[in-house]
């Protein structure tokens, strides 16, 4: 009896140690990144960077934007070489593969397509066409519409768009222009004395947006509370710009920019918890945080200068720990840069371009997870 207890209590080890959690693999080749500021023990593995197949466009072409509703849809926009002039060109993600699309007014024509936004069911998209402005609108049935802006802009710089209120900020002979649409028309609002021009914007809700702007006394966050654009009171770093504003539905904002000491560029983050904001300086380098996003995994992300010339290169920044992870290898590859991320479901999507040896820069794409 002894002995049969015995053998009993070694199957039950055995079966143990091969259902433990510890002893599964993750899913996906393990990453070795490295990292900055954090001593822990190592991580579980993670998924990796996989290459995904985008349609071809004219070379040399431009990206613009990428956002993502979900998994299974995903818009990046931009523009390619025509005898003409820039052409636009708009490719969706259906969360198996990226195709291009060129049903929407004025694919064939002159022009440019810039920042897009989700409105309840609908794709809004800045175009810019033959020298005119409009804001494209994709219904959930895939028509489209067209809303043109009241007056044309020398410079469109960025455009947003929320349920109840979109905006489109620029310049004309006369300055800047600061154009809000409520669904019935157009209002162009004043900005506070001393702006000089807004560099972006972003919103949350229709009373609440964000833009930053060079002013005369430097760069300056303001807000819009539903009734006026008013100085956001947000004590930058000194000799700073803005780069990008992450406003999240909690109430959260992140800020990235450049500091300028003696000359030299470093990038920092803000971070305001709806009380106190927060400074804090990775060790990104230089690094255009424009590309900057809040990932599925709550941290943030954003695409860095790579040292290897076939294989692009992401930072991941969580408090104070900052890891890196490279994209796939690319044959011949002599340029890999990823120009936009956005969150897709669970996964990481980056859009950009690749410059093969020989060639001109193409479209490329590449996806964490999934």
């Amino acid at each position: 009896m002894n002995g049969l207890r015995a053998v009993i209590v070694c199957l039950v080890l055995t079966c143990a140690a091969v259902t433990s959690p510890a002893a599964v693999a993750s899913p996906g080749a393990a990453e070795t990144p490295t990292s900055t500021g954090d001593t822990s023990a190592p991580t579980a593995a993670k998924p990796t960077w996989s290459a995904l197949a985008v349609p071809a466009a004219a070379p040399p072409v431009t990206v613009a934007d990428l956002a993502a509703r979900g998994a299974r849809e995903a818009w990046a926009t931009g523009s390619e070489h025509s005898a003409d002039g820039p052409r636009p060109t708009l490719h969706r993600w259906d969360g198996t593969a990226w195709s291009r699309d060129t049903t929407f007014p004025g694919a064939d024509a002159s022009g440019r397509l810039g920042q897009v936004r989700f409105v309840d069911d609908d794709l809004w998209i800045l175009h810019v066409r033959d020298g005119a402005g409009e804001i494209l609108r994709r219904s959930a049935a895939g028509a489209w519409s067209a809303v043109p802006l009241p007056q044309n802009l020398r410079v469109h710089q960025d455009f947003t768009a929320v349920p109840g209120a979109a905006w489109v900020v620029g310049e004309d002979d006369s300055g800047l222009k600061v154009l809000r649409y409520d669904g019935a028309g157009w209002t162009a609002q004043p900005t506070p004395d001393g702006v000089l021009y807004l560099m972006g914007i972003t919103a949350r809700r229709a009373d609440d947006a964000w833009a930053w702007a060079d002013t005369t006394t430097g760069t300056t966050v303001l807000r819009w509370d539903g009734t006026a654009w008013r100085d956001a009171n947000v004590p930058l770093p000194p000799d700073s710009n803005v780069h990008t504003i992450l406003p999240d539905p909690s109430g959260r904002v992140t800020i990235g920019g450049t500091r300028y000491t003696d000359g030299v560029a470093a990038t920092y983050l803000m971070t305001f918890d709806g009380h106190t904001w927060r400074t804090t300086h990775p060790p990104l380098g230089d690094t255009h945080t424009g590309g900057m996003v809040r990932g599925p995994d709550g941290a943030l992300w954003l695409p860095v200068r790579s040292d290897r010339a076939f294989q692009s290169k992401y930072a991941r920044v969580e408090g104070r720990r900052t890891t890196y992870s490279y994209g796939p290898e690319r044959t011949n590859a002599i340029d890999v840069r990823p120009r936009a991320l956005a969150k897709a479901g669970p996964s990481l999507l980056a859009f950009g371009t690749v410059e093969i040896y020989g060639s001109k820069p193409n479209l490329m794409s590449e996806r964490l997870g999934g």
